[in-house]
Protein backbone atom coordinates (compact mmCIF):
# COMPACT_ATOMS: atom_id res chain seq x y z
CA UNK A 1 0.00 0.00 0.00
CA UNK A 2 2.93 2.33 0.70
CA UNK A 3 3.94 2.13 -2.96
CA UNK A 4 0.37 3.04 -3.96
CA UNK A 5 0.54 6.24 -1.93
CA UNK A 6 3.88 7.13 -3.51
CA UNK A 7 2.52 6.64 -7.03
CA UNK A 8 -0.56 8.71 -6.26
CA UNK A 9 1.53 11.57 -4.92
CA UNK A 10 3.68 11.56 -8.05
CA UNK A 11 0.55 11.96 -10.15
CA UNK A 12 -0.72 14.82 -7.99
CA UNK A 13 2.61 16.62 -8.25
CA UNK A 14 2.56 16.13 -12.02
CA UNK A 15 -0.85 17.84 -12.08
CA UNK A 16 0.52 20.75 -10.04
CA UNK A 17 3.58 21.10 -12.27
CA UNK A 18 1.46 21.00 -15.41
CA UNK A 19 -0.68 23.89 -14.18
CA UNK A 20 2.18 25.91 -12.71
CA UNK A 21 0.90 25.47 -9.15
CA UNK A 22 3.07 25.48 -6.05
CA UNK A 23 0.78 23.65 -3.64
CA UNK A 24 -2.56 21.89 -3.21
CA UNK A 25 -4.72 21.87 -0.10
CA UNK A 26 -6.69 18.61 0.14
CA UNK A 27 -9.79 18.81 2.34
CA UNK A 28 -12.02 16.08 0.88
CA UNK A 29 -11.94 13.25 3.48
CA UNK A 30 -11.79 10.50 0.86
CA UNK A 31 -9.02 12.26 -1.07
CA UNK A 32 -7.12 12.81 2.16
CA UNK A 33 -7.29 9.10 2.90
CA UNK A 34 -6.51 8.12 -0.71
CA UNK A 35 -3.25 10.08 -0.70
CA UNK A 36 -2.01 9.58 2.86
CA UNK A 37 -3.72 6.62 4.53
CA UNK A 38 -5.10 8.90 7.27
CA UNK A 39 -8.53 7.40 7.96
CA UNK A 40 -10.14 9.97 10.28
CA UNK A 41 -13.55 11.12 9.10
CA UNK A 42 -14.98 14.63 9.33
CA UNK A 43 -17.75 15.02 11.88
CA UNK A 44 -19.56 17.52 9.66
CA UNK A 45 -19.08 20.47 7.35
CA UNK A 46 -18.12 22.72 10.27
CA UNK A 47 -15.62 20.34 11.89
CA UNK A 48 -12.71 18.90 9.92
CA UNK A 49 -10.34 16.12 10.95
CA UNK A 50 -7.58 17.87 9.02
CA UNK A 51 -6.12 18.55 5.59
CA UNK A 52 -3.17 17.68 3.40
CA UNK A 53 -0.79 20.27 2.01
CA UNK A 54 0.95 18.87 -1.06
CA UNK A 55 4.00 20.88 -2.14
CA UNK A 56 6.37 20.31 -5.04
CA UNK A 57 8.76 18.31 -2.84
CA UNK A 58 7.32 18.19 0.67
CA UNK A 59 3.96 17.14 2.04
CA UNK A 60 2.31 17.89 5.38
CA UNK A 61 -0.70 16.53 7.21
CA UNK A 62 -2.43 19.26 9.19
CA UNK A 63 -4.68 18.19 12.05
CA UNK A 64 -5.44 18.98 15.67
CA UNK A 65 -4.49 17.27 18.92
CA UNK A 66 -7.41 14.82 18.84
CA UNK A 67 -5.89 13.00 15.89
CA UNK A 68 -2.14 13.33 16.61
CA UNK A 69 -1.54 9.72 17.60
CA UNK A 70 -3.70 8.38 14.77
CA UNK A 71 -2.01 10.60 12.19
CA UNK A 72 1.49 9.54 13.24
CA UNK A 73 0.48 5.89 13.09
CA UNK A 74 -1.41 5.95 9.78
CA UNK A 75 0.62 8.51 7.80
CA UNK A 76 4.21 8.10 9.01
CA UNK A 77 5.74 9.46 5.79
CA UNK A 78 3.97 12.82 6.11
CA UNK A 79 5.27 15.81 8.02
CA UNK A 80 2.77 16.33 10.82
CA UNK A 81 1.57 19.83 11.69
CA UNK A 82 -0.63 19.95 14.80
CA UNK A 83 -2.60 23.17 14.92
CA UNK A 84 -4.01 24.66 18.08
CA UNK A 85 -5.20 28.01 16.74
CA UNK A 86 -6.90 26.83 13.57
CA UNK A 87 -5.83 25.33 10.25
CA UNK A 88 -5.42 28.70 8.52
CA UNK A 89 -2.65 29.83 10.90
CA UNK A 90 -0.80 26.54 10.51
CA UNK A 91 -1.16 26.78 6.75
CA UNK A 92 0.33 30.28 6.81
CA UNK A 93 3.51 29.05 8.50
CA UNK A 94 3.93 26.16 6.07
CA UNK A 95 3.35 28.29 2.97
CA UNK A 96 5.80 30.94 4.14
CA UNK A 97 8.39 28.24 4.72
CA UNK A 98 8.13 26.83 1.19
CA UNK A 99 8.16 30.19 -0.62
CA UNK A 100 5.10 29.34 -2.71
CA UNK A 101 3.12 32.02 -4.52
CA UNK A 102 -0.13 30.14 -5.19
CA UNK A 103 -2.27 27.50 -3.52
CA UNK A 104 -4.86 25.27 -5.17
CA UNK A 105 -7.85 24.08 -3.16
CA UNK A 106 -10.84 21.78 -3.58
CA UNK A 107 -13.85 24.09 -3.99
CA UNK A 108 -16.43 21.37 -3.32
CA UNK A 109 -14.87 20.52 0.04
CA UNK A 110 -13.95 23.87 1.57
CA UNK A 111 -16.57 25.93 3.37
CA UNK A 112 -16.92 29.63 2.65
CA UNK A 113 -15.95 30.40 6.23
CA UNK A 114 -12.75 28.36 6.07
CA UNK A 115 -11.87 29.79 2.65
CA UNK A 116 -12.22 33.33 4.00
CA UNK A 117 -10.00 32.45 6.94
CA UNK A 118 -7.32 31.15 4.57
CA UNK A 119 -7.56 34.28 2.41
CA UNK A 120 -7.08 36.43 5.50
CA UNK A 121 -4.10 34.38 6.70
CA UNK A 122 -2.46 34.28 3.25
CA UNK A 123 -3.08 37.70 1.66
CA UNK A 124 -0.05 37.40 -0.63
CA UNK A 125 -0.93 33.94 -1.90
CA UNK A 126 -3.11 33.43 -4.97
CA UNK A 127 -5.84 30.87 -4.25
CA UNK A 128 -6.82 28.72 -7.23
CA UNK A 129 -9.87 26.39 -7.28
CA UNK A 130 -8.91 22.94 -8.54
CA UNK A 131 -11.67 20.38 -8.25
CA UNK A 132 -12.16 16.84 -9.48
CA UNK A 133 -8.56 15.90 -10.24
CA UNK A 134 -8.04 13.45 -7.38
CA UNK A 135 -11.58 12.16 -7.83
CA UNK A 136 -10.68 11.31 -11.44
CA UNK A 137 -7.64 9.40 -10.18
CA UNK A 138 -9.82 7.54 -7.69
CA UNK A 139 -12.25 6.46 -10.41
CA UNK A 140 -9.71 3.91 -11.74
CA UNK A 141 -9.32 1.20 -9.12
CA UNK A 142 -6.12 -0.72 -8.49
CA UNK A 143 -6.20 -4.49 -8.00
CA UNK A 144 -6.01 -4.05 -4.21
CA UNK A 145 -8.91 -1.60 -4.28
CA UNK A 146 -10.99 -4.00 -6.35
CA UNK A 147 -10.35 -6.74 -3.80
CA UNK A 148 -11.48 -4.41 -1.00
CA UNK A 149 -14.65 -3.60 -2.93
CA UNK A 150 -15.35 -7.29 -3.47
CA UNK A 151 -15.06 -7.91 0.27
CA UNK A 152 -17.47 -5.06 0.97
CA UNK A 153 -19.93 -6.53 -1.54
CA UNK A 154 -19.62 -9.97 0.05
CA UNK A 155 -20.22 -8.58 3.55
CA UNK A 156 -23.39 -6.77 2.47
CA UNK A 157 -24.69 -9.84 0.65
CA UNK A 158 -24.03 -12.03 3.69
CA UNK A 159 -26.06 -9.68 5.87
CA UNK A 160 -28.94 -9.33 3.42
CA UNK A 161 -29.06 -13.07 2.75
CA UNK A 162 -29.68 -13.76 6.41
CA UNK A 163 -32.29 -11.05 6.70
CA UNK A 164 -34.26 -12.20 3.66
CA UNK A 165 -34.68 -15.62 5.28
CA UNK A 166 -36.18 -14.03 8.39
CA UNK A 167 -38.58 -11.46 6.94
CA UNK A 168 -42.23 -12.21 7.73
CA UNK A 169 -45.46 -10.23 7.30
CA UNK A 170 -45.98 -7.71 10.06
CA UNK A 171 -42.32 -6.78 10.51
CA UNK A 172 -41.83 -3.06 10.15
CA UNK A 173 -39.44 -1.26 7.82
CA UNK A 174 -37.55 0.05 10.86
CA UNK A 175 -37.15 -3.44 12.29
CA UNK A 176 -35.60 -4.66 9.05
CA UNK A 177 -33.34 -1.59 8.84
CA UNK A 178 -32.18 -2.21 12.42
CA UNK A 179 -31.30 -5.82 11.58
CA UNK A 180 -29.35 -4.61 8.55
CA UNK A 181 -27.33 -2.18 10.68
CA UNK A 182 -26.70 -4.84 13.32
CA UNK A 183 -25.40 -7.25 10.69
CA UNK A 184 -23.21 -4.66 8.99
CA UNK A 185 -21.49 -3.82 12.26
CA UNK A 186 -21.00 -7.55 12.83
CA UNK A 187 -19.52 -8.44 9.44
CA UNK A 188 -18.02 -5.11 8.32
CA UNK A 189 -16.94 -1.70 9.62
CA UNK A 190 -20.57 -0.62 9.51
CA UNK A 191 -22.86 0.72 6.79
CA UNK A 192 -21.63 2.71 3.80
CA UNK A 193 -24.87 4.73 4.08
CA UNK A 194 -28.12 4.64 6.04
CA UNK A 195 -30.09 1.67 4.69
CA UNK A 196 -33.34 2.18 2.81
CA UNK A 197 -36.21 -0.19 3.56
CA UNK A 198 -39.42 0.82 1.80
CA UNK A 199 -42.55 -1.28 1.41
CA UNK A 200 -45.79 -0.88 -0.47
CA UNK A 201 -46.45 2.76 -1.47
CA UNK A 202 -43.27 3.85 0.34
CA UNK A 203 -41.26 1.98 -2.32
CA UNK A 204 -42.34 4.68 -4.78
CA UNK A 205 -39.86 6.99 -3.01
CA UNK A 206 -36.34 6.29 -4.33
CA UNK A 207 -34.71 7.60 -1.13
CA UNK A 208 -37.36 6.58 1.37
CA UNK A 209 -36.60 6.60 5.11
CA UNK A 210 -37.63 3.45 7.02
CA UNK A 211 -40.87 3.88 8.96
CA UNK A 212 -42.99 1.88 11.41
CA UNK A 213 -45.16 0.64 8.54
CA UNK A 214 -45.63 -3.17 8.74
CA UNK A 215 -44.89 -5.07 5.55
CA UNK A 216 -47.53 -7.21 3.87
CA UNK A 217 -47.67 -10.09 1.42
CA UNK A 218 -47.54 -9.38 -2.30
CA UNK A 219 -46.24 -5.82 -2.10
CA UNK A 220 -42.78 -4.66 -3.19
CA UNK A 221 -40.18 -4.38 -0.41
CA UNK A 222 -37.26 -2.29 -1.64
CA UNK A 223 -34.01 -2.70 0.30
CA UNK A 224 -30.99 -0.52 -0.56
CA UNK A 225 -27.91 -1.08 1.61
CA UNK A 226 -24.14 -1.27 1.60
CA UNK A 227 -21.18 -2.23 3.75
CA UNK A 228 -17.91 -0.46 4.43
CA UNK A 229 -14.82 -2.61 4.77
CA UNK A 230 -11.20 -1.50 4.66
CA UNK A 231 -12.54 1.98 3.97
CA UNK A 232 -14.23 0.85 0.74
CA UNK A 233 -17.97 0.81 0.16
CA UNK A 234 -20.54 -1.43 -1.42
CA UNK A 235 -24.01 -0.49 -2.66
CA UNK A 236 -26.78 -2.89 -3.60
CA UNK A 237 -30.56 -2.84 -4.00
CA UNK A 238 -32.97 -5.74 -4.11
CA UNK A 239 -36.75 -5.63 -4.38
CA UNK A 240 -38.42 -8.65 -2.81
CA UNK A 241 -41.95 -9.94 -2.26
CA UNK A 242 -43.51 -12.11 0.42
CA UNK A 243 -45.69 -14.62 -1.41
CA UNK A 244 -47.04 -13.81 -4.87
CA UNK A 245 -46.15 -10.40 -6.28
CA UNK A 246 -49.25 -8.30 -6.93
CA UNK A 247 -49.95 -6.61 -10.25
CA UNK A 248 -48.52 -4.43 -11.69
CA UNK A 249 -45.28 -5.09 -9.82
CA UNK A 250 -44.78 -8.59 -11.15
CA UNK A 251 -44.57 -7.08 -14.64
CA UNK A 252 -42.62 -4.04 -13.50
CA UNK A 253 -40.01 -6.21 -11.83
CA UNK A 254 -39.38 -8.08 -15.09
CA UNK A 255 -39.04 -4.80 -17.02
CA UNK A 256 -36.53 -3.41 -14.52
CA UNK A 257 -34.53 -6.63 -14.52
CA UNK A 258 -34.44 -6.68 -18.34
CA UNK A 259 -33.22 -3.07 -18.33
CA UNK A 260 -30.47 -3.95 -15.88
CA UNK A 261 -29.35 -6.99 -17.89
CA UNK A 262 -29.31 -4.96 -21.13
CA UNK A 263 -27.16 -2.24 -19.56
CA UNK A 264 -24.75 -4.74 -18.02
CA UNK A 265 -24.30 -6.43 -21.39
CA UNK A 266 -23.70 -3.08 -23.09
CA UNK A 267 -21.12 -1.65 -20.72
CA UNK A 268 -17.53 -1.62 -21.92
CA UNK A 269 -14.61 0.77 -21.89
CA UNK A 270 -15.01 3.61 -24.38
CA UNK A 271 -18.76 4.09 -23.99
CA UNK A 272 -19.98 7.24 -22.26
CA UNK A 273 -22.15 7.20 -19.18
CA UNK A 274 -24.88 8.73 -21.32
CA UNK A 275 -24.79 5.85 -23.80
CA UNK A 276 -25.08 3.21 -21.08
CA UNK A 277 -27.90 5.07 -19.34
CA UNK A 278 -29.78 5.19 -22.65
CA UNK A 279 -29.66 1.39 -23.05
CA UNK A 280 -31.55 0.82 -19.80
CA UNK A 281 -33.81 3.83 -20.29
CA UNK A 282 -34.86 2.62 -23.74
CA UNK A 283 -36.01 -0.72 -22.30
CA UNK A 284 -38.12 1.01 -19.67
CA UNK A 285 -39.43 3.60 -22.12
CA UNK A 286 -40.37 0.89 -24.60
CA UNK A 287 -42.46 -0.81 -21.93
CA UNK A 288 -44.38 2.41 -21.34
CA UNK A 289 -42.78 3.48 -18.06
CA UNK A 290 -40.22 6.03 -19.31
CA UNK A 291 -41.39 8.93 -17.07
CA UNK A 292 -41.28 6.66 -14.01
CA UNK A 293 -37.51 6.06 -14.25
CA UNK A 294 -36.66 9.21 -12.33
CA UNK A 295 -32.93 8.94 -11.57
CA UNK A 296 -29.63 8.16 -13.24
CA UNK A 297 -28.67 4.59 -14.05
CA UNK A 298 -25.64 4.46 -11.79
CA UNK A 299 -22.53 5.91 -10.20
CA UNK A 300 -19.02 5.02 -9.20
CA UNK A 301 -18.27 3.35 -5.86
CA UNK A 302 -15.02 3.38 -3.91
CA UNK A 303 -13.89 5.16 -0.77
CA UNK A 304 -17.17 7.06 -1.14
CA UNK A 305 -20.44 5.32 -1.89
CA UNK A 306 -21.16 7.91 -4.60
CA UNK A 307 -18.19 9.01 -6.70
CA UNK A 308 -17.03 9.32 -10.30
CA UNK A 309 -18.01 8.25 -12.89
CA UNK A 310 -21.73 8.84 -13.36
CA UNK A 311 -24.04 6.86 -15.64
CA UNK A 312 -26.62 9.50 -16.51
CA UNK A 313 -28.29 11.24 -19.42
CA UNK A 314 -25.85 14.13 -18.97
CA UNK A 315 -22.58 12.23 -18.67
CA UNK A 316 -20.35 12.46 -21.74
CA UNK A 317 -17.24 11.09 -20.05
CA UNK A 318 -16.01 7.76 -21.35
CA UNK A 319 -15.77 4.70 -19.16
CA UNK A 320 -12.31 3.22 -18.65
CA UNK A 321 -11.07 -0.20 -17.52
CA UNK A 322 -10.84 -0.40 -13.75
CA UNK A 323 -13.88 1.73 -13.01
CA UNK A 324 -16.46 0.24 -10.64
CA UNK A 325 -20.02 1.45 -11.14
CA UNK A 326 -23.54 0.57 -10.07
CA UNK A 327 -26.26 -0.44 -12.51
CA UNK A 328 -29.57 0.41 -10.85
CA UNK A 329 -32.62 1.03 -13.04
CA UNK A 330 -35.94 1.60 -11.31
CA UNK A 331 -39.63 2.23 -11.90
CA UNK A 332 -41.71 4.11 -9.31
CA UNK A 333 -45.50 4.41 -9.32
CA UNK A 334 -46.72 7.18 -6.97
CA UNK A 335 -48.95 5.97 -4.12
CA UNK A 336 -48.49 2.34 -5.18
CA UNK A 337 -44.85 1.31 -4.95
CA UNK A 338 -41.68 0.80 -6.93
CA UNK A 339 -38.94 -1.59 -8.02
CA UNK A 340 -35.19 -0.93 -8.14
CA UNK A 341 -32.43 -3.48 -8.76
CA UNK A 342 -28.79 -2.60 -8.25
CA UNK A 343 -25.55 -4.43 -8.98
CA UNK A 344 -21.95 -3.28 -8.78
CA UNK A 345 -19.84 -4.05 -11.86
CA UNK A 346 -16.19 -3.72 -12.84
CA UNK A 347 -15.69 -2.08 -16.23
CA UNK A 348 -13.33 -3.93 -18.55
CA UNK A 349 -12.13 -3.41 -22.13
CA UNK A 350 -14.80 -5.66 -23.67
CA UNK A 351 -17.49 -5.84 -21.01
CA UNK A 352 -17.90 -6.08 -17.25
CA UNK A 353 -17.42 -8.41 -14.33
CA UNK A 354 -20.48 -8.36 -12.10
CA UNK A 355 -19.28 -8.04 -8.51
CA UNK A 356 -22.76 -8.58 -7.05
CA UNK A 357 -24.38 -12.00 -7.01
CA UNK A 358 -27.34 -12.79 -9.25
CA UNK A 359 -29.08 -15.47 -7.17
CA UNK A 360 -31.67 -13.20 -5.53
CA UNK A 361 -33.56 -12.24 -8.66
CA UNK A 362 -37.06 -13.40 -9.53
CA UNK A 363 -37.93 -14.97 -12.85
CA UNK A 364 -41.65 -14.42 -13.20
Amino acid sequence: MKSNYSKRMKRVRAILAGRGLDALLVTCPENRRYLSGFTAEDVGISESAGALLVLRKEAALLTDGRYEVQARDEAPDWDLAIYRRGMARSLKNLMQGCGGHNLAYEPDYLSCQRLEAIKKALPEIKLVPLGGRIETMRSIKSSSEIESLKKAVFAAEKVLGGILRDIVPGMTEREIAWRILEGLWQYAEGPSFSPIVASGPNAALPHAVPTDRPIAEGEPILIDMGAKLGGYCSDMTRTVFLGEAKSPFREIYTIVRNAQIAAQKAIRAGLTGRQVDKVARDVIRGAGYGPRFVHSLGHGVGLAVHEAPILSQRSRKKLRPGMVVTVEPGIYIPDQGGVRLENMVLVEAEGVTILSKNDWFYEF
